[in-house]
């Protein structure tokens, strides 16, 4: 499941599994060549720049209106090369700085057709809806599609219950609305309202926090593609009409409580892809590895957390996550959502601490700990659940020699305390 994000998963975030990075490919990203400031976390369109002028040069297939990249090309921007380099083809003329050939690296970890499809979708303008439980990239996604498709993913409003409807269509300068009345000028766009403009992809996170008055808003936006500004009427702007290329992906959890539930006329207006968590226990290994490696060296420390520990970490969320360890035992699943972005959370904090710490305790004598905050957060109760996986698969691993195994089973005192 993603911030998330990195090299990013179905199962992630920060939703998303995001990490900051100086270069791509070798080559400066557009933030560090431009002299900006460094940030926690650079959008997909500065962080991949370099592989994003490349695939535009690379693949000169046809494209929908108003999009960077060859809907093909989306895909690989995505879900990567598979470590192949690419060549750009005779007489392609890229911006500087691009490489001939280049590796594109793999950003989000899960089917290849799920990326495929939300593709068709788009390029057929239609509304997407990535749905999903808690922490499996489904933001990270949508920002990776919104990025190779208009070359931005900032268009985006943050649903939450306090979302206005202004939010999603416009609002005023009211400096300018009291010395001028209503006038093109003190109008404020809403990210929406700029998307349809520029014919881009705009993003509605959490679209199921929002209000079903303020939901209902999105109906007649995707169905009549124009907002009309009444304040404005008898004036060109009275109607602004989307402009060819312009969609929208929205974001919803399946297990937020509290949330508004969307009408059907609403779900009509969408496609429907569920971004689940990711299938391979290899895959999620070297995902949280690499996640949470590159969240402690961004900071300027070493990573020293070894795989013996982040396999460990690995599987008990996966136990608990699916309720049946890898040998088929029975495991009781707490409330929380076990997911992989809270895996990269911990990993990283287990690194953060051996680095912080060197020396104060072996880093496996902590995962008990962490484990125990993480399965708490929406029952305290689901203590008891944790302790209970400790006393099955844990003991039983135990049991059959491993180390690893043998070491968290001693440590079972903390989660009595």
């Amino acid at each position: 499941m993603t911030n998330d994000t990195t090299t990013t998963v179905n199962g992630t975030t920060t939703d998303s599994l995001t990490t900051d990075s100086t270069t791509t490919g070798g080559v400066p990203d557009r933030a560090t060549a431009a002299g900006r400031e460094p940030r926690q976390v650079t959008p997909p369109e500065d962080r991949y720049a370099t592989e994003l002028a490349f695939l535009a040069a690379h693949d000169s297939g046809p494209r929908p209106p108003g999009w960077l990249l060859t809907p093909r090309a989306v895909v690989t921007f995505v879900m990567g090369s598979a470590g192949e380099a690419l060549a750009l083809p005779k007489g392609a003329r890229p911006g500087a700085g691009v490489p001939p050939r280049l590796v594109i690296e793999q950003k989000f970890v899960g089917e290849r057709a799920l990326v495929e499809r939300c593709v068709v979708t788009l390029a057929g303008e239609r509304g997407l809806l990535l749905v999903g439980e808690p922490g499996t990239a489904k933001s990270m996604l949508s920002e990776l599609l919104s990025a190779a498709v208009c070359g931005t993913s900032a268009l985006t409003v943050q649903g939450t219950a306090g979302t206005t409807e202004d939010q999603l269509k416009y609002g005023w300068n009211y400096a300018l609305l009291l010395a001028q009345g209503p006038t093109e000028q003190a109008l404020v766009p809403s990210p929406v309202l700029a998307a349809m403009t520029r014919g881009a992809v705009a993003r509605v996170e959490e679209v199921t926090r929002c209000l079903p008055e303020v939901q209902d808003a999105l109906v007649s936006l995707l169905s009549e593609r124009r907002i009309a500004v009444p304040e404005l009427a008898g004036s060109e702007g009275a109607q602004v009409h989307a402009a060819p290329g312009f969609t929208l992906i929205a974001t919803a959890n399946l297990r937020d409580k509290g949330v508004s539930e969307m009408s059907a006329a609403l779900k009509r207006r969408f496609n429907f892809e569920t971004v689940g968590p990711i299938g391979d226990v290899d895959a999620e290994t070297a995902l949280v590895r690499r996640q949470s490696r590159a969240a402690v060296e961004r900071v300027g420390a070493a990573f020293q957390v070894d795989d013996a520990v982040l396999e460990a970490l690995v599987v008990a969320f996966r136990d608990l996550r699916e309720g049946r360890s890898v040998e088929g035992w029975e495991v009781e699943r707490p409330s929380t959502v076990m997911s992989t972005a809270e895996a990269v959370s911990v990993a990283g904090a287990l690194g953060l601490a051996a680095a912080y710490f060197p020396g104060d305790r072996d880093v496996l004598s902590l995962l008990p700990g962490h484990l125990l905050g993480v399965v708490r957060k929406d029952d305290p109760a689901d203590a008891a659940r944790l302790l209970g996986y400790w006393d099955g698969p844990v003991r039983r691993r135990a049991e059959q020699g491993s180390a690893t195994w043998r070491a968290l089973w001693d440590l079972r005192a903390v989660l009595e305390n």
